[in-house]
């Protein structure tokens, strides 16, 4: 029996229609919430191993905005972009294709590893007039503070890449692996909400194309950070980072926000690599509030 979820009836009160695009010479699978007629359009990418679902508890809280959400090509309902590593560059090259035929213009917004590839598209060019990174990857993966358990994804991901193809994807998807993971970063107290975050990993974490695209976008994942990229994205940016992430300790997000030319942090206390879903109401205001001053132009 599936979790409740504590955000449904929020959620429920947004149009959403699910559409599709061609980009890159695939179908790339998205969804679009609020509004058509919205003074403000997001373009939202979600994290590693997750697809479109995982920033809705966000969604529900912005419901004046018309929030455009797809899945990353090899995850969810996109399929993989054909003959192509699923490396950063080609995470970056899609978004920058998919924004401008979809929402040319929009803020854009990426969580975890959607904030390494939305910085790795706008330093490269796309156009934007604001950035939101949510849980930044700000920091290496292996240097975090828990820097052992991130070489043992790197080994679990190397096994399940290497592994007779049938073994390796069962490893891949395995319930109790994904149960751990989701037992690990979790941090609210809250018995409701913790089913919740554990039914949604349960249900979405496994949803990828194959493991050769899982494999890629993990490497991609612990293998850049949004550092290599805040130098060159001039438009104004929020961070909204957790002061217990344990993959990005606050300290490091506190160094990374000096490195844009206009950047304001805004740190959640008691959450750590979860805000989308154990706190969204006040990474939702924080984002309001960045969005409040907006031009026409950011429609």
């Amino acid at each position: 029996m599936a979790a409740v979820n504590p955000y449904a009836p929020l959620l429920d009160e947004i149009p959403v229609e699910r559409r599709q695009v061609a980009v890159l010479g695939a179908t790339t699978a998205y969804w679009v919430y609020g509004p058509d007629d919205a003074e403000m359009t997001v373009v939202a990418v979600h994290g590693f191993r997750g697809e479109h679902h995982g920033l809705e508890p966000v969604v529900a809280h912005l419901p004046q905005v018309r929030v455009v959400s797809p899945d990353l090509p090899g995850f969810g309902e996109t399929a993989p972009i054909p003959g192509r590593t699923h490396d950063l560059d080609l995470y970056a090259q899609w978004l920058t294709a998919f924004a401008a035929a979809v929402a040319p213009g929009a803020v854009i917004l990426g969580h975890s590893f959607g904030s390494i590839v939305v910085a790795a598209a706008v330093a490269g060019g796309l156009e934007t007039p604001r950035v939101i990174l949510v849980n930044p990857i700000g920091a290496p993966a292996l240097e975090g503070p828990r820097g052992v358990l991130t070489r043992l994804a790197v080994f679990y991901y190397w096994a399940g890449a290497r592994l007779p193809r049938p073994v390796g994807d069962a490893l891949l998807r395995n319930g109790l692996i994904v149960r751990a993971m989701s037992v690990s970063m979790a941090k609210t107290r809250d018995p409701c909400i913790r089913r919740f975050v554990h039914d949604q990993h349960d249900t979405y974490f496994s949803r990828f194309a194959d493991r050769d695209v899982l494999h890629d976008a993990f490497l991609a994942s612990v293998s850049h950070d949004v550092r290599e990229f805040a130098p060159h994205m001039p438009q104004p940016t929020l961070l909204v980072a957790a002061q217990r992430d344990d993959i990005t300790p606050i300290e490091a997000e506190r160094q990374l926000a000096t490195m844009f030319s206009d950047a304001e942090l805004v740190e959640i206390p008691d959450v750590g690599h979860l805000i989308h879903y154990e706190t969204p109401a006040p990474a939702a205001a924080a984002i309001t509030r960045f969005l409040a001053p907006s031009d026409a132009d950011t429609r």
